[in-house]
């Protein structure tokens, strides 16, 4: 039997791990670069930047269209085309009510840990009906450098007075993981759109299917059944 976990805090990376949209962001992406001429796999240039902050995408895409790519006139494209499909709604991934439930049953401390900005990430948790569940909220405005730097890791451990290591932090992108472990977290993945790298699966703890079983491995690892009964 491998030994418990001392667990104070749960921090939670926000799109792709407790809410579904990362498809919408990729396929939103996609149709914005192919509507203004760019489609040499831009499949896999948009897989690549799963996880990483705004700035850090744009980045990318002058780096692999040149200065000229019209960034605006594709930011507004792919606003567009993402608004449209989360005007019918934004679906919480699987299992995430049942693992907040848990979480505050055992006065557990959480808190968001996003790539987002801080406008966006209060609008998708209040149009996925769960603002309300934290108090604690780190995005990238918060930080200079954002993920897969460990900063706003570091800073989420801090803000409850904690050590990195005293914290589980959820993720569903490599590029999260890598954040998540320089920071000296407990690391779990629950992959979404992206395959783990073997580099991801050696940084973790565990690397579930869905986030009911980020519940089981957090009830036999960190006694959540016991606090809660």
């Amino acid at each position: 039997m491998t030994a418990p976990w001392n667990i104070s805090a749960v921090l939670l990376d926000m799109d792709g791990t407790l809410l579904d949209t990362e498809r919408v962001y990729f396929d939103s992406l996609v149709a914005a670069l192919t509507a203004h001429g760019f489609t040499d796999d831009t499949v896999t240039l948009c897989q690549a930047m799963v996880g990483l902050p705004g700035p850090d995408c744009e980045a990318m895409l002058h780096a692999r269209y040149g200065e000229s790519f019209p960034l605006a006139e594709v930011s507004r494209a792919f606003v567009a085309n993402r608004d449209e499909v989360l005007s019918a709604g934004l679906p919480l991934k699987s299992g995430a009510v049942e693992l907040l439930d848990a979480l505050q049953a055992a006065e557990c401390p959480m808190a968001i840990v996003t790539s987002s900005s801080l406008r966006t990430t209060e609008t998708h948790l209040r149009l996925a009906g769960i603002r309300h569940r934290f108090e604690t909220l780190l995005t990238r405005d918060d930080v200079a450098c954002g993920k897969p730097s460990p900063d706003l890791y570091l800073l989420a451990a801090s803000r409850f007075g904690l050590k990195s290591e005293a914290c589980v932090a959820v993720e569903d992108s490599n590029h999260g993981v890598t954040a998540a472990h320089a920071a000296g977290a407990i690391t779990i993945m629950v992959p979404d759109m992206v395959t783990p790298t073997e580099e991801s699966r050696a940084r973790c703890a565990a690397v579930v299917p869905d986030l009911g079983a980020v519940l089981e491995v957090l009830r036999e690892r960190g006694g959540f059944g016991r606090r809660s009964s």
